[in-house]
């Protein structure tokens, strides 16, 4: 499913446009340690998909380097839009389906945590572009 509800009419189609651009940025961005926390605010909170919360570009930048130099670096994921909403012209929430493809070996001890998580980004707009304020990941068992 992929349906846009923009509630304030302020928000053009350029807007949606730049979020679809950073949720791809943001996927293909998952192995970079130098270009995936930039695409976040610097206040940034994020829950991930085991429910660990980090508060601040700096923790996630520092957590997923350790993740990249650990098994989990075998694991990617993906993203599709379901949903775009505009609280305000500054302010959008996406809704998104993320798919984890966990490709480690049984001998790095596989994931027990599910293959589908929904996905919520809330964005602010910085400038002419959009950043990533809020991820959080719930688990679909």
């Amino acid at each position: 499913m992929d349906t846009t509800n923009s509630t304030l009419p302020a928000n053009d189609a350029d807007d949606e446009q730049r979020i679809r651009e950073l949720v791809t940025r943001s996927q293909e961005a998952q192995i970079d340690p130098d270009v995936l926390p930039a695409l976040h605010t610097a206040n940034l909170v994020l829950v991930n998909l085991a429910g660990r919360r980090l508060f601040g570009r700096e923790a996630f930048a520092s957590a997923m380097a350790g993740a990249l130099s650990s098994p989990l670096k075998d694991i990617r994921t993906s993203l599709e839009v379901d949903d775009i909403r505009f609280t305000t012209p500054d302010v959008a929430i996406v809704s998104l389906t993320k798919t984890i493809h966990d490709e480690r070996s049984e001998a790095q001890g596989s994931s027990e945590l599910p293959s589908v998580g929904v996905l919520t980004y809330v964005l602010t707009r910085q400038g002419d572009d959009w950043r990533i304020a809020l991820a959080q990941t719930t688990p679909v068992r």
